[in-house]
């Protein structure tokens, strides 16, 4: 039996040009759509299940993940960023990560879109790092040194956004197990941003010299132990999870985006709970300091350690979407669906 379907949507490819050129435009409206979203998380108007991990027993370097979401309220998006990450494409001259995003309309559940994702993700990862160093350090948006451990494509979208949205810095430190790839970084953003950078080798330097420090590194396991390193209470964007050891954390005030997903994947804070048993060492998410539920220890490290959510991506791409096809950009493949459909298939 047969039954003639409305037809759904256009079904639209969004290239990374159109991407970037919709997200460079506005760095302090993305800030604004990830705490909104953070927002509507905490009021219980998303849905955002745990990542699922393609990996490959002969490769276990390299890996793909999916990370379905839902956000209801107002303007209801559902979809999946499916993004994959092989550390081998850096010797291949290409990125280590690449990604789409498909968004699916909310009450047929067809696909909508296609888009390139991974610059979505860099940048929905930065605008939470440039939220969380708001709440976390005060609203002068200064730093006197910034520190950045990890010289790679996310440290890039993290200080550019910083910069874009008004923060200055005394001075940019940046460290790499790559020398020349960390003094290319800081090449690159004292010429953009005309300011005194360097790059360093001592990584125990330039932490306990910054008083904003980015770990944006692609460590497996804590490799920063020493707490003594933060006692100047710095503020320390803890963006690849897993570079602390368990005395930093637990000398620090640690600020999550999700408690239940920053605490696994033998994450930092993972680690740190399984071997306490409790999770007390957490003062709270960012939703909570946005709403004054808590507020930021000075005294102590201020870390915040966000796993990355998937309704962050969906945010930013429905966004993306909007503003592509508003201006009549974006691949329409208007036979992309099946005309009619078959009941019972």
């Amino acid at each position: 039996m047969t039954d003639r379907m409305l037809q759904p949507a256009p079904f639209t490819v969004i290239g990374a040009e159109a991407v970037r050129r919709a997200l460079a435009a506005r760095p302090d409206h993305l800030v604004a759509l990830v705490r909104d979203t953070y927002l509507a998380h905490d009021a219980g108007l998303t849905v955002n299940p745990d990542s699922y991990f393609l990996r490959f027993p002969d490769r276990p370097g390299d890996r793909i993940i999916a990370l379905p979401a839902a956000i209801g309220g107002d303007d209801p998006v559902s979809g999946i960023k499916w993004i994959a990450s092989f550390p081998g494409n850096l010797s291949r001259g290409i990125d280590r990560a690449s990604a789409v995003l498909v968004l699916n309309d909310a009450g047929t559940g067809y696909p909508v879109a296609c888009l390139e994702s991974s610059i979505i993700s860099a940048a929905r990862t930065a605008a939470s790092a440039v939220l969380g160093a708001e709440l976390l350090h005060g609203p002068e948006k200064r730093a006197r040194q910034v520190a950045v451990i990890g010289t790679g494509p996310i440290a890039r979208a993290i200080t550019d956004m910083l910069f874009a949205t008004g923060w200055q810095a005394g001075e940019l430190v940046a460290h790499d197990l790559d020398l020349a790839r960390a003094t290319a970084f800081a090449d690159a953003i004292g010429l953009r941003r005309r300011i005194p950078t360097r790059a360093t080798a001592d990584i125990a330097a330039a932490i306990s010299q910054a008083d904003l420090v980015i770990f944006a590194t692609t460590a497996g396991r804590p490799h920063v132990l020493d707490a003594g390193l933060f006692a100047h209470a710095p503020t320390v964007l803890h963006i690849s999870l897993r570079d602390l050891g368990p005395e930093v954390i637990l000398s620090a005030w640690n600020l999550v985006d999700d408690v239940d997903h920053a605490l696994k994947a033998d994450t930092s804070l993972h680690l740190v709970e399984k071997a306490r048993g409790d999770r007390g060492f957490v003062a709270g998410t960012i939703a909570d300091a946005v709403h004054g539920r808590i507020v930021p220890d000075r005294s102590r490290p201020r870390i915040f350690s966000p796993f990355g959510m998937g309704i962050l991506d969906l945010a930013l791409g429905l966004d993306v979407w909007k503003t592509v096809t508003d201006q009549g950009g974006g691949v329409v493949v208007p036979d992309f669906f099946p005309r009619t459909a078959t009941l019972g298939l």
